[in-house]
């Protein structure tokens, strides 16, 4: 949740990407991963990834954030690229001992290749979530067509999710000042399972009560099925189509390049 709160706060921040509308920014976002994992050009990879780490700067976000978010997820990609030399057909370049495992030249490209191509899909989903905020996102996918329900679903959960944290903190610091550990191995564990059922009981009791709170107060301020999510930013401007063309412009140089190569 801690995660959450700082992915929300970066992307609540001035800054040139920050103020683009969302619609441009999912578009664009998706149409990088699309070519990265189409692309087989180890160079072009590269470029794209410098092009998402600035626009990442672009988004006034720390560099030390955005990197950390990056490796937090590069590693599961990581295993399955390291794996690949020894799995996938080709020039055997090296053989371990009793011919157990051999490393082919085109297994260790793949792997190299799989690496890269999931580097810069997680770069993008970095830049995407850290220059726009949870429920701009939100309803720049319903205009793009996700189906109204989903959207407010989603716009919902996203909202609310943050309350229920610190409603389950509350219940837990009132647990914790009775001197309940669900770790202490000095009371019996019947007694701590039965305290931890009462504790998610209760939190459902209190998801339930709150979700008719909302939905009488949805509903007395004019809330229907044809109900659009609010939008600080409705309409697109001269930047949001620079931007578009930009990235369209340097994904179509890049795709002319590895023709040419």
């Amino acid at each position: 949740m801690k995660g959450l709160t700082e992915i929300d706060r970066e992307a609540r921040k001035e800054s040139f990407m920050n103020n683009l509308d969302g619609r441009i920014k999912l578009i664009s976002a998706m149409l990088i991963i699309v070519y990265a994992v189409t692309n087989t050009n180890l160079l072009i990879l590269g470029i794209m990834e410098v092009y998402l780490l600035f626009l990442i700067y672009l988004s006034n976000v720390s560099p030390g954030y955005a990197l950390k978010r990056i490796a937090l997820v590069i590693p599961f990609g990581g295993f399955v690229a390291l794996i690949q030399p020894f799995f996938q057909p080709g020039n055997v370049i090296w053989a371990g001992p009793l011919g157990i495992l051999h490393m082919t030249d085109y297994g260790l490209f793949f792997g190299v290749l799989l690496l890269f191509r999931v580097t810069v899909s997680v770069t993008s989903i970095v830049f995407l979530s850290s220059s726009t905020s949870m429920q701009d996102l939100v309803a720049s996918a319903q205009k793009l067509g996700v189906p109204h329900q989903l959207a407010m679903l989603l716009n919902l959960t996203v909202r609310y999710l943050f309350f229920f944290y610190e409603q389950l903190m509350n219940i837990l610091n009132a647990q914790s000042t009775r001197c309940f550990d669900i770790f202490n191995k000095k009371t019996p564990y019947k007694w701590r399972l039965k305290k931890v059922g009462e504790t998610i009981t209760m939190m459902f009791l209190r998801a339930y009560e709150q979700g008719e709170t909302v939905y009488m107060s949805m509903m007395c301020r004019g809330y229907s099925e044809n109900t659009r999510i609010y939008r600080a930013k409705a309409q697109m401007d001269k930047k949001d189509f620079a931007f578009m063309g930009t990235t369209i412009f340097i994904l179509v140089s890049l795709q002319l390049t590895t023709m040419v190569l």
